[in-house]
Formats: C-alpha cells, structure tokens, sequence
C-alpha cells in the first residue's frame, strides 16, 4: 500500500465482508485505445462482465447505462466530462495520467516537457469538478525520458492496471475512497490544455534535450508545430544524434526515413511529420512527406536509422525490428528480410525474432497504403512483402527460431510471430490475432496454417472472427503462445535471453531441429505452403480490388482518425441485450 494512504485521516477501515465474485463494468471510453484494451483483458480475465460505450453524445452514455445496469462505470480515456445525470446515480471511475492532485486534460505532455522524474496514475470519483473527484487507488513510477506514446503504453497502462485493479478490490470490500483536498501528499497541481505555443521549439536557444521533451510530450498527438523546408508541419518520432552538429536550426542531411536538423549543442534526428498542406493530411515518415525537398540533403550513413537491428552473444542471434507504431512498410520488410536470410547464415542456433519497444509488430503499414497512388496495388505490394518475410521464417532450417513478444502485436504481426517455432510472450501484453476490424480483411502471413496447428480448426475460427483482444497469458492457455513470463519488458527480455541460450545448447538441440525438418517437409507434402498463400492472397485481392470496399473505408477512417459514429457489436454486450430482448 502506498505512502499516501498511511497519510490519509479520513479513509475508513476497509469492512469485512463477503467478496462479489464479477460485476458488471461498462467502460466509457473515447476508443478503444491500447490501455483500454489492456484493462479489458484485464478486468475480463479477473472474472468480471466488461462492455464497452464509446463516448459519442450524453444521450448515447445514458442509454448505455440504463441497458447494461452497472456496478461500476470505468472511463479508462476520455476527451470530455461524463455526463452529470451518469456520475450522481452511478459510481463513475476516471483514470487519471498523473499524480494525486493532477488536473487537467494535458497531464502527461506537462510531466514530460517539464522533465519530471516519477509521475503517476490515480482513478478517481467523477464528480463536478474535472480530476478532482475523490481517490480510490493511486500508483507510481519512474518517468523516462522517452515519447508519450511508449510511456502511455507501457509504464502508464502497468500502473493504471495496478491501480484499476486495487479500485476494485476495494469497492468491493466496502472501502470508503478519500477526498482530494484531505491527501496529505497531494503534490499535483491543475495545468490548462497544454497548447502549440507551450511545444513550440526555439532552434537557436533549445539544447537537444529540451528539442526531445518538446517532441516527446507530443508524440502519438497533436504534434510539435514548426516548419521544414519553409513548409507549415508538425513533428513527431524524434531521436537524439549525438555525434552531428552544425548551425542551430539547420537542416543538415537525412538518415533512413528522417531528417536531421541541428540544435544549439548538437542534432535531432525527425521521423515523421504531418503537413496540413499536404495532399496527405495524415502523420508519414518524413522522407514521404517530403520526399522531393531530400533530395536537396545530403545522405548520412543509415546504420540502424531504419529500426532493424542485429546482435549476436553465445551462439544465439538477435533481432530487432523497431518500427513507429509497428507497421511494416513494403520497404522495411524487404530489408528486414535481407537482414534475417544474413542472420540464417552465421554460425548460430537461435534466431529471436525481438521486434521493437513500443510493438513487436502490427502488419502492414496502412498509413503508407492510403498515400499512395493506388493503395489497392501498394496494399498487395504490402503483403507480399510480408508473406516472403513470412514464408522465410517459416522455411528455415539451419536454426530454431523463436519470436519474443515483450510488446503488444496485431493483425499481420500476431501471425508473423506464429511462423517462429516457439512463441515467448510478456503477460501484461495485448494480442490481436484478428483481421476484421479492417473492413472484413481476410488476412495472410499464412495464418491459415500456423493458427490451427496450434489451436486446431474451429478455435482458429472463432479467434480470427472474435475480433477481441487477448492478454498473453489467455494466448498460452488457448495455445498461441508457447510460454508467457516476466514481470515487465526488462525482465522478460532478460529471461528469453537466458532461455534461448539454454535452447542452444540443449543436448538434444540436433534431434530437435532434425524433428523440426521432419515436421516441415511431412506438412508440405500434405499441402504446400505455396497453396496456402494463394489461397490467401486470392481472398486479399478480393479485399483490395472487388466490389466490396470495406477495407479501403476502414483504412481510410483509421488513417484519417475519423471520430467514432457508434461502438460496434462485439464490443458492447449492452446492445446485444437490448436486441435479445433480455431487458
């Protein structure tokens, strides 16, 4: 239990009384966002009854309720107040980015441009004061100096996990929560909506590190407003490079995808932007956005710009795929796969497949798909790309291969991951092994032969048809992943270091990849792996060019972040009610 509540005067004893085994929570939410879906699966595999609103209009949020009849109303991300008829007649509980005594609509981007050291999570009471309703659960932890985005998704969603999962423990053990203004150790304040002239960079005074703070706390959204090339645009992905320098402000060559510009004490290194000028209104690598205005640059040395990164220690090979947001490009999977056949020919005997910080991997890249000139052509260009790294994997036999998951996968990434012979995931991560979300997208990376050799036929079917996440110890126990361990990403990477090297060097390491052979050439004797990519790719051509233009409409709505009109079905178990006519 945290300092602060020892603190705390006013809260009661917690009662003694009998434990509600489930209840039923509805999350309001915004979208269902990565640490929505994080205590989804939660809350979900905690025994309790979860249904989703998305939070569209205060009539929309009053039906739902009235519906569904919840114990427990949870707003894991909002953008606006619950409706006041909501929070007087039902217990209402915010999850809130900051410390107690944290308000505001900007917590995080404060935390972080100020440089702060540890920050927090508290849930509290919705009340008629925004972030100022009483306190159920508080958590801390140590703020790196890293973007928004990956600090949301990792250390933020662990620390709202810990504190969502305390609340509700506590109100069902009778616990009363404390008001904010009798926490003893309240040392959050209420900041305003932080705006572009609170980010804006001064190129000719800022350091490097102040440059990274600004560009950090904006990550994911909105965005630093500054300018390239004399153009209007919004920064995003940036990494310091310490070893270039020249005029502060200066623009001073490109490396991979991203454009280097010069601070007071050194350079930053810039790998996506959004124009509003543009054609394209939506965030791109920046090489993309501005891909005549580079041409003007010179081109710097591109070693590990591009994300890919290969290691070696004991006889294991590493490799590290780490790609904004998790999308594969055309491109990136090409050159990842020259790296991986490189790979294949040293002298190892596992090859771990790392992927990157933030995501191990979330399939093709739609953003580049929407902007190109035909995105069905760049879509099937995509894919390919995706099958041949695939299919590589999937073939080889000079190694065992294994794909650690420390990261959230989805889509085309989940099934990448599925080509490795062993699947090693992080239990607090997110698995969407699903296509649908994507207008109906059938899918390939050969799922249809990876999945129901793991899980079997009809359970392959309702899990790619499911379209729910999944936490990585329910992907064990159904048989998606081989072995789910560690405590955070640190220590589950430690840990699948160490057993890769016990996987070396295992005496019976021959008889196991004999075995592994065995078992490829007896099921591509069965049927080729051939045939089950151009069974795919023929339902994908049908996604991409056919009458149906679900696809294309859902990409578009995703790219081009297009508010939500309604939840859909699978989410929200209120409406499925209403139309039984259970209620």
């Amino acid at each position: 239990m945290q300092n602060g509540w020892r603190n705390i005067k006013c809260s009661r004893p917690i009662q003694t009384i009998t434990r509600i085994p489930d209840m039923r929570i509805l999350f309001l939410t915004h979208s269902f966002n990565s640490l929505t879906q994080h205590l989804f699966v939660e809350l979900t595999e905690a025994g309790h009854e979860v249904s989703v609103e998305f939070d569209i209009a205060d009539s929309v949020t009053e039906e739902a309720v009235a519906l569904y009849q919840p114990d427990i109303i949870l707003a894991p991300f909002l953008k606006r107040a619950i409706p006041t008829s909501v929070w007087q007649n039902n217990l209402c509980l915010v999850v809130h980015p900051g410390i107690v005594g944290d308000q505001g609509p900007s917590a995080l981007d404060w935390a972080i441009q100020r440089g702060e050291n540890k920050w927090g999570v508290t849930v509290l009471q919705a009340n008629d004061v925004m972030d100022g309703g009483d306190i159920w659960a508080t958590e801390t932890f140590p703020l790196m100096p890293e973007k928004k985005s990956s600090l949301y998704r990792n250390q933020v969603t662990e620390a709202a996990s810990r504190a969502v999962a305390a609340a509700v423990e506590r109100y069902q053990n009778g616990f009363q929560p404390c008001p904010l203004e009798a926490w003893t150790d309240a040392r959050g304040e209420m900041h305003p909506l932080m705006r572009q002239v609170d980010r804006q960079i001064d190129w000719e005074l800022d350091d490097t590190r102040t440059v990274l703070r600004k560009v950090h706390a904006a990550d994911g959204f909105p965005g630093v407003k500054d300018e390239l090339f004399g153009t209007p645009c919004f920064l995003f992905d940036a990494h310091a490079e310490p070893d270039m320098a020249g005029r502060a402000g200066a623009l001073l060559g490109w490396r991979g995808q991203a454009v280097v510009r010069a601070t007071r004490d050194g350079a930053v290194r810039i790998g996506h932007v959004r124009r509003p000028d543009s054609a394209h209104t939506f965030k791109l690598p920046t090489s993309i956005a501005f891909a005549s205005e580079l041409k003007s640059l010179p081109l710097l040395d591109d070693a590990g710009a591009d994300g890919i990164r290969y290691e070696e220690a004991d006889g294991v090979g590493y490799l590290y795929f780490d790609f904004y947001n998790g999308a594969m490009s055309t491109e990136q999977c090409q050159r990842l796969l020259a790296v991986y056949h490189k790979a294949c020919a040293r002298p190892t005997r596992v090859i771990v497949l790392m992927g990157g910080e933030d995501f191990w991997s979330n399939g093709i890249h739609l953003n580049l798909i929407e902007a190109a000139d035909s995105p069905a052509d760049e879509s099937m260009r995509n894919i390919q790309a995706m099958d041949d790294l695939a299919e590589a994997i999937l073939r080889t036999t000079s190694h065992l291969t294994v794909a650690a998951l420390a990261s959230n996968a989805g889509a085309g990434g989940v099934f990448l991951a599925l080509t490795a012979d062993l699947v090693w995931a992080r239990p607090g991560i997110v698995l969407n092994p699903h296509y649908k979300n994507m207008g109906n997208l059938y899918g390939s990376e050969f799922w249809t032969y990876t999945l129901p050799r793991r899980v079997g036929t009809e359970r392959a079917q309702s899990i790619t048809q499911n379209r729910l996440p999944l936490g990585g110890e329910q992907a064990r126990r159904m048989g998606i992943v081989d072995a789910c361990f560690g405590v955070d990403a640190a220590s589950f990477r430690n840990e699948a270091r160490k057993r890769a090297l016990a996987l070396s060097i295992m005496p019976d390491y021959a008889e196991r990849l004999a075995a592994k052979i065995e078992v490829r050439q007896r099921d591509e004797s069965l049927k080729p792996l051939v045939q089950y990519r151009e069974l795919e790719l023929a339902e994908m051509q049908r996604n991409f060019y056919g009458f149906d233009p679900s696809y294309h409409y859902a990409r578009y709505q995703f790219v081009h972040r297009v508010l939500h009109s309604w939840t859909p079905r699978h989410l929200c178990k209120h409406r499925n009610i209403k139309r039984q006519g259970a209620i």
